[in-house]
């Protein structure tokens, strides 16, 4: 099997290093070349043909995000961002996932385990090399559904790599009337809040980062925050997050597994469970114990996920009740969760 061809491309010389080191010690990838700038890796594009590209944010001359657009008119391609731990890297990283970026990655920091960090590269890189790279369409804004009808029900919704863009298109979608809805999506602790504040702006819905104790009600959507805690949903006067210490489960902290098997265990038969793009087997078991509690359930289809890890497990697993596309998943959702049902 071949090896996984990739450019590196940061101003920093030590950052390149590092993060060639760290992708050349994986017996799949080979680094073919390093770049100091967007216009060294423009040149280096051409000649080597690179599987995937590892792009820092922030360089001079041209930034990620310039440079980023660039790829993805003219030759698209595998991208994975690597990003400082800032509000500012926050913003322009969501804004890359947006134009087509397949995933992103923290840069090593004296507060962040440097050994963990880099060999993270390695993982997102190699799904980055299998991923269906789209690249952001400019068209029609999104109607929201002007005769939904509440049902009671509740939305849980849980999605990785491709996640960004997937929960955009799906969330533009739901009107103020929207029935709750709880999402983990994997993504880095410092870019969950700039996330719910860009869906917010997106959506008919009020979008926010989950609270601990915050009660679930119509037209709301909270967000699992990155990084330390779980999010479930419990009983206490009413249906509320609960944000809860522990160990990663499904390899995720949050994990999408524990915010589903909690709906399961707390909403049972008035819940819809969506499963969206992503790599690995996080929410397959649990999209299988809402299934079993009465849940509807829909999973997005191979043609639209970025990586068609998570819901093909979960379809596998019969914990799919149906299969929708990106473009028809609000929809869907909405559909399910609707009392004209």
């Amino acid at each position: 099997m071949a090896k996984i061809r990739v450019l590196v491309v940061d101003d920093s010389a030590t950052m390149r290093g590092l993060i060639t080191a760290a992708l050349n010690r994986d017996p799949d990838i080979e680094v073919v070349g390093a770049a100091g700038d967007p216009f060294e890796a423009r040149g280096m594009i051409k000649a080597l043909n690179p599987d995937v590209v590892t792009l820092d944010i922030e360089m001079p001359n041209m930034n990620g995000i310039e440079f980023l657009e660039k790829i993805m008119r003219l030759r698209p391609m595998p991208v994975v961002m690597v990003s400082s731990l800032t509000q500012a890297g926050a913003e322009m990283t969501l804004r890359a996932l947006e134009l087509g970026a397949v995933d992103c990655v923290a840069k090593p920091t004296i507060a962040t385990n440097t050994a963990d960090t880099l060999n993270e590269v390695a993982v997102k890189v190699k799904a980055a090399a299998r991923a269906s790279v789209r690249t952001k369409a400019d068209g029609a804004p999104a109607v929201r559904r002007k005769d939904y009808m509440p049902s009671g029900d509740i939305v849980a919704i849980g999605s990785s790599t491709g996640g960004v863009e997937a929960l955009l298109s799906i969330l533009s979608l739901f009107p103020e009337t929207c029935p709750p809805t709880v999402i983990t999506q994997h993504m880095p602790a410092t870019f969950t809040a700039s996330f719910a504040a860009r869906l917010d702006r997106a959506s008919g819905a009020k979008v926010q980062e989950a609270v601990d104790g915050a009660l679930l009600e119509p037209g709301k959507v909270y967000v699992a925050p990155g990084g330390a805690t779980h999010l479930e949903i419990v009983r206490s006067a009413g249906l509320r997050c609960r944000l809860t210490q522990g160990d990663p489960v499904s390899g995720h902290r949050p994990s999408v597994d524990v915010l589903f098997n909690s709906v399961a265990q707390a909403v049972g038969e008035k819940a819809v469970g969506a499963i969206l793009t992503g790599m690995g087997r996080d929410g397959a078991q649990g999209l299988l114990a809402m299934r079993k509690a009465g849940a509807r359930t829909v999973g997005q289809d191979e043609q639209s996920c970025v990586v068609y890890g998570m819901p093909r497990t979960a379809f596998e697993l019969g914990a799919v009740e149906k299969q929708a596309s990106l473009s028809s998943m609000g929809q869907t959702i909405l559909d399910l969760a609707s009392a004209r049902r």
